[in-house]
């Protein structure tokens, strides 16, 4: 008999963190949305944690609204994106999103001082 999709997933997931965690160090919180697959991954992950005690548990946030902005900042990223080919290199990729992002950051009023125009902004910037 096959193992359900939900334990597939589940096992998917801890395989997911435990890599994401290797390459890049652990996350003091992770946002994820309902999805019971990633709850049982970031759970192993955290039991592996606290019997080892090789770093400390990851938080776990299950809320819906933060995992939607965090999306819907990105999205305009992944507007813009879609249209491009593809980079050659992962530097050519870096750079071209570092500035699509502070483009939008700038457009949004995030950066510079309140009531400048965004040219202004960005000429600042680029001095």
């Amino acid at each position: 008999m096959l193992p359900s999709c939900e334990v597939l997933d589940a096992a998917a997931a801890r395989r997911f963190f435990r890599r994401g965690i290797e390459a890049n160090g652990p996350p003091e919180k992770v946002v994820i949305d309902k999805s019971g697959a990633n709850l049982a991954g970031l759970l192993a992950t955290n039991v592996v944690h606290k019997i080892t005690v090789s770093a400390p548990l990851v938080d776990i946030l299950q809320v819906k609204f933060l995992n939607n902005i965090i999306e819907q900042d990105h999205r305009f990223i992944k507007r813009i994106t879609r249209l491009m080919l593809g980079f050659k290199s992962f530097e050519a990729a870096q750079a071209t999103l570092k500035g699509i992002e502070a483009a939008h950051m700038i457009r949004k009023g995030q950066v510079g001082n309140a009531g400048d125009c965004p040219f202004r902004v960005f000429a600042d910037l680029a001095a």
